[in-house]
């Protein structure tokens, strides 16, 4: 099943300082169809104005990840920040177990920043706060599924090597030139959350049944979808495209503060 969400859907929000897209439930927004996707809570697409600074906020129970779309993202918390900015292209994960405050930054004084995060919902309650990032280059995404994010058992032996996290889940991105294609396999019990940074993709896959010639569907920038019980996902790019795909089990056990809540 394949449900597609077009860029006018996503909720849209400014501050003057900062604009925002929040996917699902987030702060004073409240969507009940959109209030998570499987192990995924938030998915947040974020600018920030040059020199802007989102104050110091705490979390718990959350595994924070980062990607830096455009400029250069700052970081700073109480258990171990700041951290030196980070480029386009770089990803970082925040271990928000027990608790912590973080503070997302514009580490530029002239130029724009944008970045998309998420929080996984982890698979153990009360972890030890914790930062871990690394810079990719466009050529690590260039034609491929970049695996950026993947549980902490399978970082070893990628090349090159994702950034881990606590929950069976994985995110990959990508930079696509007109023409290429590339699939992602969608194991039973589990979705992909695709999101169209900037470009145009057709989304081809084939049923659980193995037949072909699933409906094609057409997504430009800003539009995102929701895959579950299809094997495969193929993404054929239409014009040069930069996309992020989230992989996660539909059905998890929810620990610590989300307990009971999901």
């Amino acid at each position: 099943m394949r449900v597609i969400r077009r860029d006018s859907e996503i909720h849209d929000v400014s501050g003057g300082w900062f604009r925002a897209r929040w996917h699902f439930s987030f702060d004073t927004y409240q969507d009940p169809e959109n209030d998570s996707f499987g192990a995924m809570r938030v998915f947040n697409d974020d600018r920030l104005v040059p020199g802007a600074v989102w104050p110091l906020h705490p979390h718990r129970d959350v595994e924070g990840l980062t990607y830096v779309v455009e400029g250069l993202f700052g970081h700073e918390d109480n258990v171990g920040g700041p951290f030196g900015p980070l480029p386009a292209g770089s990803v970082q994960r925040m271990t928000l177990g027990a608790g912590a405050w973080h503070s997302e930054r514009n580490a530029s004084k002239t130029e724009g920043m944008r970045f998309i995060q998420i929080w996984i919902l982890p698979d153990t309650p009360s972890l030890p706060p914790g930062v871990e990032q690394r810079e990719f280059t466009k050529d690590d995404r260039s034609n491929r599924l970049l695996r950026a994010f993947a549980p902490m058992a399978e970082v070893d032996g990628s090349d090159p090597k994702p950034v881990g996290m606590h929950q069976d889940a994985s995110v990959y991105v990508s930079s696509l030139e007109p023409g290429a294609e590339v699939r992602h396999e969608i194991r039973t019990g589990r979705g992909a959350y695709l999101y169209v940074i900037g470009g145009r993709v057709t989304l081809g896959a084939t049923d659980r049944a193995g037949e072909s010639g699933a409906t094609a569907d057409e997504l430009a920038t800003g539009d995102a979808a929701k895959v579950t019980d299809e094997p495969d996902l193929a993404i054929r790019a239409e014009e040069p495209t930069e996309l992020i795909l989230v992989d996660v089990p539909m059905r998890f056990e929810a620990v610590g503060i989300w307990a009971g809540r999901t």
